[in-house]
């Protein structure tokens, strides 16, 4: 009976072993897939682009001639924006986080406040990115009449990551200990006192972290813009939050759709895509020293 048992355990055991390397194996499938197609995607923008990249490109205004257009005047654009989003996305985002964390939940009434702002800010970090497209139209275009200019799409961006960003402050003023805040009280200091002083340089590093990545989502968006009407025609360089502009984005998007009539618009959108993730993956990497350097162990 119990050699009887010890077999029906081992079979089990081996069924359960064999289970779990067919899953493994189907996730590091799933993962060399994702990385194949991302691998492929990149050599060939890079081999389709690389060659029209030069100082003449990227300091250049747009023209109609693709042996002349450059793309001065789209980088110039994804600067101003990101002028309106970073200080938009980070006092907001950051105050609504510690608003949550270290104010509302107090008592039942602020603990069911703040869960249901929490549940509507999670939800609100899955909408599409064209659903803020819309609203940018209808309330800065229109409503405000700010129209198509720097300062209509820098607010429609910031309010497309201010999700990511609070949900991200959330779980770094989280991940501060407990016993910091307790020991600044003990000291005789004030609720604010120990926020600026304790839990904001605590978590500042993974606020940061958070913040940039929620910023190289931004400066890849598309969708939004395409709703507000921003032009990529021969526009002059913005120089002012309420001048007309276009984003790289915008002109990735343009010159593809322009390569069904001339070829030579396709390497103009793959040297751009090459500019743009060349701009994203230092943003990451500025992301990740800022993690490694400051982020302290308690």
């Amino acid at each position: 009976m119990e050699s009887m048992e010890t077999i029906h355990e081992n079979n089990r055991m081996q069924s359960r072993v064999r289970k779990n390397n067919i899953w493994k194996s189907i996730f590091f499938l799933s993962t060399l897939f994702g990385l194949v197609v991302l691998a492929v995607l990149i050599i060939r923008v890079v081999f389709q682009g690389a060659a029209w990249i030069d100082m003449d490109f990227i300091t250049g205004r747009q023209s109609t001639s693709a042996d002349r257009a450059g793309i001065m005047g789209a980088i110039l654009g994804t600067l101003w924006v990101m002028v309106v989003v970073i200080p938009v996305t980070l006092i907001i985002g950051v105050g609504t986080a510690i608003y949550l964390e270290l104010y509302a939940k107090g008592g039942k009434k602020g603990s069911r406040f703040s869960s249901m702002i929490e549940t509507n800010i999670a939800n609100l970090a899955g909408v599409p990115s064209i659903v803020y497209g819309l609203l940018g139209l209808t309330v800065f275009v229109r409503l405000v009449d700010l129209g198509n200019v720097v300062l209509a799409g820098g607010l429609t961006l910031a309010l497309l990551v201010l999700p990511i960003l609070i949900v991200s402050s959330q779980e770094a003023i989280r991940a501060v200990p407990g016993y910091l805040a307790e020991a600044s009280y003990g000291m005789g200091a004030t609720k604010w006192q120990t926020i600026r002083r304790i839990i904001l340089p605590a978590a500042l590093p993974s606020i940061l972290t958070g913040a940039i990545l929620a910023l190289s989502r931004a400066i890849g968006e598309t969708a939004p813009l395409t709703v507000l009407g921003i032009p990529a025609l021969l526009i002059p360089f913005p120089e002012g939050l309420f001048d007309t502009f276009t984003a790289m984005p915008m002109q990735i998007y343009y010159w593809t759709i322009d390569s069904a009539l001339v070829a030579e618009y396709a390497n103009l959108a793959a040297a751009t895509i090459i500019i743009l993730l060349l701009i994203l993956f230092l943003l990451n990497s500025v992301a990740v020293f800022i993690r490694n350097k400051f982020q302290q162990r308690y």
